[in-house]
């Protein structure tokens, strides 16, 4: 969903950076000394030398009208419609009461009205879902735990303002590959038709609507009753922001970690086998493969297995350490993503794409080069990371920044400092979330794929959603950067200056 100002429980807040000094930035500088050493075993010092950690701009500070605009009405303005749209949506693209396009949905409303369309949308989806839906979801998700103990490497992510440093199994490509093997090989077995996750759709969607939905309650109370690090708590926004934010920033559950579990091993591995279930049922719907929907198919499909053997990638990312685990995270990886981010290919299932094998390979390949960019940009960050800067970045020693933020013990208020690596060459020396114009070439060449000069505009709906997510993600990113890294932050901005596409933003 788009994305709104993060607020968080004045206990988790984003730390400052320590008495900052300019850093130099040039090619031949030496690489720092153990890096990583320093940061496994930081210098505890008095508070009277460090500045303590504030938290990320809190509700509790905020003016009045600006904590009910924040906290109570830009909430309220995803809480209600999206619970609905996702029905909407889902109606539009399944049900043969209306076409997969807008002009579809407005003759449905001209004939029955916007009440007509939400109680027949929820009648059709079903309020709670439907047997079959929660029976398919249950050996979905039943083979991702499973899948979530195959053994692998622990990894670390950042470092929380209280010092918590969470700690994964770094398996997701081998999540992919098995996952993909059970989907088809139950196919193959004729367990079931292989293009089950089109047919269970609309029950699937108001079967995670209703779970998501009182999933967040659950985590909600846990978050304050139950939490599993010292990174959670109230935010001072009030009882609808905490619904819709959280209260917790990394929640487990019987040991599992929530966030990789619901985002990763659910979300992405249904938007990865739903492009093949969906255009294996245009194939059998209208006795051709449809050009348009298996190269989606196929170009999403190796998007998200660059996101698998990036994942630990991801659990670094201002998903998993900034946004709580409240309705906007949880719910949206749970509902809004097999909703929304497969939009475009639903439209194309009962709506031929019309696209010639060559027009649909043209817009493939410029799809594909986009997937293939970001994989590039962020697998060249992470290993920069992973060695501390002792690599090549372009086959020459890499810039950056060596910065240093601060961490509070939530127990004893000691405040630690650390340091980390701010990379400003290869990509990360173009712009400074260059990786997002990559994936956004790639989400509008899935939306191209679908025709919208025949089926319409919404095949685009999924694309310029995240172009509005993208955007305000980088500014979000930014205040946290600055926040915690202060004039470091600063400097790596002086020195990289467009934020996503070079020589333009």
């Amino acid at each position: 969903m788009v994305a709104t100002r993060a607020r968080r429980a004045s206990g988790e807040g984003t730390p400052r950076a320590a008495a900052p000094r300019r850093v130099s930035t040039r090619s031949t500088s030496p690489a720092p000394k153990k890096p990583a050493a320093r940061a496994r075993s930081p210098a505890r010092k008095s508070s009277k030398n460090l500045k303590a950690p504030p938290a990320e701009l809190s509700p509790y500070d905020m003016p009045p009208l600006e904590k009910f605009l924040r906290c109570v009405l830009l909430p309220l303005f995803l809480l209600v419609p999206c619970p609905l749209l996702v029905a909407v949506l889902a109606f539009a693209t399944n049900s043969d009461a209306t076409s997969p396009s807008i002009d579809g949905l407005a003759s449905y409303v001209s004939e029955n009205g916007v009440g007509g369309l939400l109680a027949d949308s929820f009648d059709y989806v079903g309020i709670f879902g439907t047997a079959e839906a929660w029976k398919l979801l249950g050996y979905f998700n039943l083979a991702a735990l499973i899948l979530y103990y195959v053994p692998g490497k622990t990894k670390e992510g950042p470092r929380t303002a209280t010092g918590h440093v969470p700690r994964y199994v770094d398996n997701g490509v081998a999540h992919c590959v098995l996952s993909s093997l059970l989907f088809v090989g139950g196919a193959y077995f004729e367990y079931y038709d292989a293009g089950i996750l089109y047919d269970v759709f609309p029950g699937t969607i108001g079967a995670l609507n209703a779970f998501g939905l009182v999933f967040c309650v659950f985590l909600y109370v846990k978050g304050l009753y139950a939490p599993s690090t010292a990174d959670n708590g109230k935010s001072g926004g009030g009882l609808i922001f905490d619904y819709y934010w959280g209260t917790e920033l990394y929640p487990r559950v019987f040991d599992i970690d929530i966030k990789k579990f619901v985002n990763c091993r659910f979300a992405m591995t249904y938007w990865q086998l739903a492009g093949l279930s969906f255009a294996y049922k245009s194939y059998t719907l209208h006795g051709r493969w449809d050009p348009g929907l298996v190269l989606a198919a196929l170009s999403q499909y190796l998007y998200l297995v660059k996101f698998f053997a990036w994942e630990i990638g991801y659990m670094r990312s201002i998903d998993i350490i900034v946004d709580r685990a409240g309705f906007y995270e949880t719910w949206g990886c749970l509902v809004w993503v097999p909703c929304v981010y497969t939009l475009h290919s639903r439209c194309g299932v009962r709506a031929p794409t019309g696209l010639s094998w060559l027009s649909a390979g043209i817009i493939f390949v410029v799809g594909l080069l986009g997937v293939g960019l970001n994989f590039w940009a962020d697998a060249q960050r992470m290993r920069f990371r992973e060695l501390n800067g002792k690599c090549k970045v372009w086959g020459r020693k890499p810039v950056y920044i060596k910065a240093k933020y601060v961490t509070a013990d939530p127990a004893t208020g000691t405040l630690t400092e650390h340091s980390s690596l701010l990379l400003a060459s290869g990509w990360w020396g173009v712009a400074r979330h260059l990786q997002y114009s990559f994936e956004l070439t790639a989400a509008w060449s899935w939306g191209l794929l679908a025709n919208p000069l025949v089926n319409g505009p919404l095949p685009l709906f999924y694309a310029a959603f995240l172009t509005i997510l993208l955007i305000h993600r980088a500014h979000r990113d930014e205040e946290k950067c600055l926040k915690k890294y202060g004039a470091y932050y600063e400097d790596y901005m002086a020195r990289v200056k467009y934020r996503i596409v070079p020589g333009v933003y």
